[in-house]
């Protein structure tokens, strides 16, 4: 191949040096900003030195296509003869084609499927900084491979920011991977902040930052925005510009509306796009930048079972890649919709989408190529092990793996799809059941919720066959020649866009024996087979078959492949009349007013958000459905069990049949196992509180005690506080609680009897001695002693304790008691724990203070010389 006349971009002086240091270290990294010619330059420079194919994987489908489509021009050719592309539904390739352009995640199943990658001498991989998920597995997998089978595949990451040092020590063998540079021109653009007016929508931000940008600068005005609602609310905004094209940019868009947005326009154009145009793609033109801040990634909440995307702010470094795109050509102007002050709290990089998105379809490719865990594979940033646990319980349930996280023929047929395998068991599963098409129509529905604005999905999909879009019967198309093809070949060996799958673990042979069939349980591929029955009415009055046939015609049932693609988001009415419901997985969702479904008992909710800050999710996109068709599409989810639990202070016991969290049937039980009811009443006790239990004032007494004691001196002598007692209730009250079945019950449980069983033989001989419930005094009297605060307290009348010089310490001496001394009327005149000291310095003025007001009692200068008593002094020595 001979290469032609290259444009003037700054990495062509490099390109010499960028194919000899892959043809000396097979590796490399190059460093270079948008615009530099990297995505088109390169790969025609290494394709003109090599013998093989040279693969480019870019991590969108829209940059995949444009990127081809430019290096055809400069060839002068036609996509698909020397340059072509292949992406999800789309390929136009040749036997001569030299240089492909694929996206990140069809490669990773070419090499699922060819793990040599016959014919290919050089992958590049573009844009690794934007950290997509596919684009990290596909990393992890070639490394694997070049450490194996390919040794010889060359390999060139390149990256538009110049956090490099990873990738660098990722690609390298023995020592880091040579790091290229190349330096864009840079034109001047200066940055203006835009912060929003008050209760300002971004939409209106956006339009406004725009309409300055068409009056202060020439050329054309690219502006990123989340997503395509976004992109369409803004037009809206700027419907009233005159001699002025508003062209929207994304993903969703056909291709021809793709390739007009990345052509000139007679007329001078604002182009509204989504994040796509970042990087890997050159808008000409581009004189102005209007930035929202603002990015739509892929987000989890693993705690409700809630995926989808999320609106999150820029990283500094993508805010600097979008204010470049003004300067690419010419000087610019870039605008940010946000106030200047906040620039610095932005992040500093994009997160990376494998530590926040669902990394179920990561799963099973792990378990495809045979090591289920990923930890035999080296990551730039390894996947987080409870997103990967999550994403390997979600496969098993689809039996797409075994329990070790071995993949099974029905998860390699799930893989060749190419869809989540949540969507591709639906797609697959679901044809057995609605036939291909209707599967196809409900699964492209789901892959793509803006096809419709409905939020009941039967609605919505009646609209789209009617008005028929390009893109959806395009993909309807493609989906449903997939489910007949699987369906007419052999079990496990359905036709792909992608290529054959061995099936094979690529590390090593050690499971090519353990992927036989296996025998399937009802709710996947061989489920259903007295579906046919489905009309009947349920025994919980739910919507009946024949009420879902009148909002789609003919068999369709788009709820049934809706819950085989999400069962855990079958969900139930919580109470008549009510628009929240409960999802099998446990979360609750609300219908929003006017979804157009009416009072159904059942949903099969396709698509579920949650705003932040609410407990509850907020249903998008739904089908009706009823018992009968959760039952058999969520098999797996049934579950009967007895539950006996605390109600209302009483035991009840139930025979409780569930589908996940939803209760469908419930029945007394008349004998439960006497193991389940003791757990019922220790819960009410937990529930309840030890107060329930009858605490008499030597029960109390008791337990302060065992609490002095172990806190003064510890072992052996037990803890008695509420969580030590509540955790080991079977040591003191498991008699007690044998035949306990109400609160009456506990109320009468005598605790100080029960308590005594913690007592620890043979120290609690010396109970009385170390911790006295009573404690003699010089007048005769035992007043008790009170345990209840840090340090024990003996209350008693002053004139009781006259001899002692000093008071008695408990716990073998080891702590003193605190006297709270009383008047003859039993009122606290002094607290003490020196006894010895108060004599001496605080007895005197107690004694001037009282002895007017109790004269009949004794008040001597000398406590310590005269005999205690208990009523008034018999002897004239009072004074």
């Amino acid at each position: 191949m001979e290469l032609p006349e290259l444009p003037d971009l700054p990495v062509r002086g490099a390109l010499d040096r960028i194919v000899a240091t892959l043809r000396e270290r097979h590796t490399a990294v190059l460093v270079a900003p948008p615009g530099t010619g990297k995505t088109t330059l390169v790969p025609l420079a290494l394709a003109a030195s090599m013998t093989g194919r040279v693969v480019v994987a870019e991590p969108r489908r829209l940059a995949a296509r444009a990127a081809a489509a430019r290096m055809a021009a400069l060839l002068g050719e036609p996509v698909g003869r020397t340059v072509g592309y292949s992406v999800r539904g789309d390929r136009r390739v040749s036997a001569g084609t030299r240089i492909e352009v694929v996206t990140s995640g069809l490669l990773v199943r070419r090499l699922q499927g060819d793990p040599e990658l016959a014919g290919v001498d050089a992958v590049i991989l573009d844009e690794c900084h934007e950290r997509h998920l596919d684009a990290d597995l596909l990393l992890a997998l070639l490394l694997d491979a070049r450490a194996g089978l390919l040794p010889e595949l060359r390999v060139l990451a390149t990256s538009a920011t110049v956090a490099a040092d990873r990738l660098a020590t990722l690609l390298g063998e023995d020592d880091r991977a040579p790091v290229l540079e190349v330096h864009a021109r840079t034109y001047p653009v200066p940055i203006s902040y835009l912060p929003p007016l008050p209760r300002e929508r971004i939409e209106a931000q956006v339009a406004r930052a725009v309409r300055a940008a068409l009056a202060e600068t020439s050329g054309d005005v690219l502006t990123f925005l989340p997503g395509a609602a976004e992109i369409r609310r803004t037009a809206q905004q700027l419907a009233d510009l005159h001699d002025v094209d508003v062209v929207p940019l994304h993903g969703r868009l056909s291709a021809g509306g793709q390739d007009d947005a990345l052509r000139r326009g007679p007329r001078r154009r604002v182009v509204l796009s989504t994040a796509v145009a970042e990087s890997s793609l050159t808008v000409p033109g581009v004189r102005a930048v209007v930035d929202s801040g603002l990015s739509r990634v892929p987000r989890i909440d693993r705690g409700r079972g809630l995926s989808g995307l999320a609106t999150v702010r820029v990283s500094a470094a993508v805010a600097e890649q979008r204010a470049g795109r003004a300067g690419r050509e010419a000087p610019g102007h870039a605008w940010r919709c946000w106030p200047e002050h906040e620039h610095s709290t932005l992040p500093a990089y994009p997160e990376p989408e494998i530590r926040t998105a669902d990394l179920t379809r990561l799963a099973l490719e792990l378990a495809c190529w045979g090591t289920p865990d990923g930890t035999a594979l080296a990551w730039w940033d390894a996947p987080p092990s409870g997103g990967l646990a999550a994403g390997r319980d979600v496969l098993r349930a689809l039996e797409a793996v075994d329990d070790d996280g071995t993949v099974t023929q029905h998860g390699q047929r799930l893989a060749r799809v190419g869809l989540h395998p949540r969507l591709a068991r639906a797609l697959l599963d679901g044809a057995a059941e609605v036939g291909a098409r209707t599967a196809a129509e409900v699964v492209t529905m789901l892959d793509d919720d803006t096809l419709t604005s409905a939020v009941d999905l039967a609605s919505g999909l009646r609209t789209l066959r009617r008005e028929r879009p390009a893109r959806w019967v395009r993909e309807v198309e493609r989906l449903t020649r997939l489910a007949e093809q699987a369906a007419d070949g052999p079990r496990g060996a359905p036709a792909t866009d992608v290529g054959p799958s061995t099936g094979r673990d690529r590390r090593t042979e050690a499971h090519s024996t353990q992927n036989s069939p296996r025998t399937r349980s009802p709710g996947s591929e061989d489920a259903g087979s007295g579906r046919a029955s489905r009309g009947a009415t349920s025994d919980k009055g739910g919507a009946t078959e024949g009420t879902r046939d009148d909002r789609c015609s003919g068999t369709d049932d788009p709820a049934f492949v809706v819950a085989l693609a999400h069962p855990e988001r079958l969900a139930r009415r919580r109470a008549a009349g009510s628009s929240s419901y409960l999802m099998a997985g446990g979360t609750a969702v609300t219908l929003p007013p006017g979804s157009g479904l009416g009072d159904a008992e059942w949903l099969a909710v396709a698509v579920a958000t949650r705003d932040p800050g609410r407990s509850d999710g907020l249903v998008r996109l739904a089908a009706v459905a009823d018992e009968r068709l959760a039952r058999d599409a969520a098999p797996n989810l049934l579950t009967t069990a007895d539950e006996v639990d605390w109600v209302d202070g009483d035991v009840v016991a139930r025979r409780t049949e569930r589908l996940g969290s939803i209760v469908l049937s419930e029945r007394p039980i008349r004998e439960p196992d006497p193991r389940l009811v003791r757990a019922a009443v220790y819960s009410g006790l937990r529930s309840s509180g030890l107060g329930v239990l009858h605490w008499n004032p030597d029960a109390r007494s008791l337990r302060d005690r065992l609490n002095f004691l172990h806190r003064t001196l510890g072992a052996p002598w037990p803890a008695v506080d509420d969580e030590a007692l509540l955790a080991d209730t079977d040591a003191w009250l498991g008699p007690d609680l044998a035949t306990a079945r109400r609160r009456a019950d506990l109320e009468r449980i005598d605790a100080g009897h029960a308590l005594r069983r913690l007592l620890p033989w043979p120290a609690a001989a010396r109970l009385d001695e170390l911790a006295p419930e009573r404690l003699s005094v010089p007048s005769g009297s035992a007043p008790r002693l009170d345990y209840s605060a840090e340090q024990p307290v003996l209350a008693v009348k002053v004139q009781e304790i006259f001899g002692w010089a000093d008071a008695p310490r408990l716990a073998d001496g080891r702590v003193p008691i605190l006297l709270h001394l009383l008047s003859p009327a039993q009122r606290p005149v002094a607290v003490t724990a020196d006894l010895a000291s108060f004599w001496r310095t605080g007895w005197s003025q107690v004694r001037a203070d009282l002895r007017g007001r109790y004269p009949k009692h004794s008040w001597p200068e000398d406590p310590t010389t005269v005999p205690a008593h208990r009523g008034a002094a018999r002897n004239a020595n009072r004074h």
